[in-house]
């Protein structure tokens, strides 16, 4: 029987059915194991529910060595990267492990250290105190990391919190560009697939026209790629802003207030609004409003707009007013 490549709407409706079923396995478990333990011992372990129920459907089906349903569905099968096999049960293994265990652990990891670096030290304590009471299957490697953690000075801490955030960030951007390149190539639809280098073929001829397919798919991939390069410049822009802006703030928060300023009696058109207290450094917004330069650029922080007037303006755009009084 001749095979061929199978093509980015094949691939897409057989991830879609597979979904389709695992979420139906991930709600009947969940379902009988809240009826039998109770709800706070699901809340628990819902994340490990939802990883069996995984493991189950893949082992029933990738590692026994058929298909799943949704490969099934559109008549599609396993080829190892000679495309002439079908891929060895290791390989078929390693697929499962990296679709499911590996995604499972990561975020299970990066939510932990993330946790950590954002408690305080009595929510620390609780928070151990919590892991020895409790027991789950990630109760090592989170108390492994609260140890690890704690071993961290204040400096070390936030130095690791852009990196969590930049790894979290990093994973996104990866799926979204794996995405863009199945659109322009069309052979993996999952990481774990292209990692392991399993692809697919079906029947020659139970597709239509299948150059006009691919060309349209590939012309969106393109537009992906397209908008993830805009977004990426945008948010590299947004980003070197608040830099500079925080630079400008460790440059001037030292500064002495004017003597005018000092003997002046507080009133409220003095105030700034956002820490309710006389203005230090006087520093005005391309609309108009006065503020404390700290408060105004840690305000820009998170919203680059008036806190008044709502007006928006990019942080490079404010005015130290230097003798200002």
């Amino acid at each position: 029987m001749p095979l061929i490549p199978a093509n980015q709407p094949q691939l897409i409706r057989s991830s879609q059915k597979d979904e389709y079923y695992q979420s139906s396995l991930r709600n009947n478990t969940s379902e009988a194991f809240q009826t039998l333990a109770g709800s706070k011992r699901w809340l628990q372990w819902r994340k490990e529910l939802e990883l069996l129920s995984d493991l189950t459907y893949y082992a029933l089906t990738t590692l026994s060595g058929y298909q799943t349903l949704g490969e099934e569905y559109v008549n599609i099968v396993q080829v190892d990267p000679t495309k002439r096999r079908v891929p060895s049960r290791l390989r078929r293994g390693s697929l499962i492990l990296l679709h499911t265990f590996i995604p499972y652990i990561l975020d299970k990891i990066l939510v932990c250290v993330e946790h950590e670096l954002e408690a305080e030290e009595q929510d620390s304590r609780n928070a151990q105190r919590e892991i020895t009471l409790t027991w789950n299957p990630m109760s090592y490697v989170k108390a492994w990391i609260h140890r690890a953690v704690r071993m961290l000075n204040e400096n070390q801490r936030k130095s690791l919190k852009p990196v969590v955030f930049a790894v979290q960030q990093g994973i996104t951007l990866l799926h979204r560009v794996h995405v863009a390149l199945f659109y322009v190539r069309g052979s993996f639809y999952h990481l774990a697939k292209r990692t392991t280098g399993i692809s697919y073929l079906r029947m020659q001829g139970m597709a239509g026209d299948d150059k006009v397919i691919r060309n349209s798919y590939r012309l969106l991939g393109a537009v992906s790629l397209l908008q993830l390069a805009i977004t990426l410049t945008l948010q590299f822009n947004n980003l070197r802003q608040r830099q500079r802006a925080r630079e400008e703030w460790k440059q001037h928060r030292n500064l002495p207030s004017s003597p005018q300023a000092v003997r002046s009696p507080s009133s409220k058109t003095s105030r700034c609004i956002l820490c309710l207290e006389e203005r230090r450094h006087p520093t005005t917004t391309p609309c108009g409003h006065l503020f404390c330069w700290e408060c105004i650029t840690e305000w820009c922080n998170t919203k680059m707009e008036c806190p008044l007037c709502r007006e928006k303006f990019q942080p490079h755009r404010l005015v130290y007013l230097r003798g200002y009084s």
